[in-house]
């Protein structure tokens, strides 16, 4: 595992987790955590359980049979490219890379190894978004007309919070776009179908902030929030908006998705609910979607005890183990990064030239 930040938590709890709750998953072993900073990878090692440290990806990759790639978005291309080549699974967190160029180098190297490749858009693994998709396959929402996307959070609002590698486009490749707009564009491909042209707007509301535990202030080289316009390849009409200034949200991730016979609606911060119209029903119906039926239902609690944010993390972390140990494919893949990756390329051209971009 490259990284021990946030998503090593989020990983390495889903880990443990499995063997209690989904007794079927591959057994795993912690072997060698990976970090530039030696005494900062050695605590982390030491609390999130592995046996040993590297300071450099390339001691570790030829002993590994999995590589979980969850540094900044700037170290994804080599390390995963690396262990692809040593046919070596690689599950990468998004966005693929910071760069269309870099996934396509990325994807191709997926597609010329042995090993499974995986991205970490870990909300497909949410129940209530995966009985949506049932849904819209089912045909129970009819045509769909429109599908909106928004993911709206704040810990930005404060133009004195502190500059990070997330507001350098050297490092992340883009803002609020590819921090909180790749999640959306993946869950619309996965829920709608592929979208054929974007017209997209950015915006960067404070220009330089200051490091932590430092004086002088640092560009910010990446937007803070954008809105795009969508056009599906099934005739739908799609809208986004994702933005770290959205006072009092926290992480708010909604979709709304209309059709000709039905409509749905899910708010991440209930996760645990999808909104539901049907047929001739007069509004939205809340179903919690916590059943046994349901989609990993069996694995958990008796209905209506409730699952959380982490244990999307533990669904992704099951697919992806198994279809490693079976040497078998995995979704979303290196692919659907790439395509990604081309929307938020796609909404960055057409903010710059002021006009509709074919994907």
């Amino acid at each position: 595992m490259l990284g021990y930040g946030f998503m090593g938590d989020a990983h390495t709890n889903a880990l443990r987790t499995l063997p209690q709750f989904f007794p079927d998953a591959p057994e795993v072993s912690l072997d060698v955590l990976v970090g530039r900073d030696e005494s900062a990878a050695r605590e982390a090692a030491d609390r999130l359980g592995f046996d040993r440290v590297e300071t450099d990806w390339r001691d570790a990759i030829d002993d590994v049979d999995v590589f979980y790639n969850l540094g900044p978005n700037d170290v994804h291309v080599e390390p995963s490219i690396a262990a692809l080549e040593n046919n070596v699974h690689v599950l990468c967190e998004k966005p693929l890379a910071p760069t269309v160029a870099d996934a396509e180098r990325m994807a191709e190297a997926a597609r010329e190894s042995a090993a499974t490749a995986g991205v970490g858009f870990n909300y497909r693994f949410v129940p209530a978004v995966q009985y949506a998709k049932r849904l819209i396959e089912d045909g129970a929402l009819g045509e769909i007309r429109h599908a909106r996307f928004r993911y709206l959070q704040d810990w930005l609002v404060d133009a004195d919070a502190p500059w990070s590698w997330r507001m350098d486009a050297d490092t992340a490749g883009s803002g609020a776009l590819g921090d909180l707009g790749a999640h959306s564009f993946d869950l619309a491909r996965y829920l709608v179908g592929d979208i054929d042209a974007v017209s997209g707007h950015r915006e960067t509301f404070v220009e330089e902030r200051v490091p932590e535990g430092e004086s002088e202030a640092r560009p910010v080289t990446v937007d803070d929030a954008f809105a795009a316009h969508a056009e599906f390849a099934n005739g739908a009409m799609g809208t986004f908006e994702a933005t770290r200034y959205a006072t009092g949200r926290k992480n708010g991730h909604t979709f709304e998705i209309d059709g000709s016979e039905g409509a749905v609606r899910f708010d991440l911060e209930r996760l645990n609910e999808l909104e539901v119209r049907r047929g001739d029903g007069r509004g939205f119906e809340t179903v919690l979607v916590t059943d046994e039926d349901d989609p990993y239902g069996e694995h958990w609690w008796p209905a209506g005890h409730v699952l959380g944010w982490e244990h999307t993390f533990v669904h992704e972390n099951s697919e992806f183990l198994g279809a490693a140990a079976d040497d078998g494919e995995f979704a979303p893949d290196f692919e659907d990064g790439l395509a990604v990756q081309r929307l938020l390329d796609a909404v960055e051209h057409s903010d710059d030239r002021r006009e509709w971009v074919t994907v």
